[in-house]
């Protein structure tokens, strides 16, 4: 799935990816709920992860890429 994500993609957080992920044992583990039931876009790329935005009134959240799926 990774290769398929690019700039514009609408996608959303996986949640057994993100939950179990060195990112979350190094924080706060109470992710929002809105990360992984609404769609976020793609707004920047590099080789690893996605700067996602999400049309909530929060700041934009960088993801590594294998933690998203793609939603229509």
């Amino acid at each position: 799935m990774a290769g398929k994500l690019k700039k514009g993609s609408l996608v959303r957080a996986a949640r057994e990816n993100l939950e179990n992920s060195v990112e979350a044992t190094a924080s706060d583990t109470r992710f929002p709920p809105y990360i992984f039931e609404s769609k976020g876009e793609i707004v920047d790329l590099n080789d690893e992860y996605a700067l996602v935005k999400f049309y909530v009134p929060t700041p934009n959240i960088w993801l590594r890429l294998d933690q998203l799926e793609g939603v229509d």
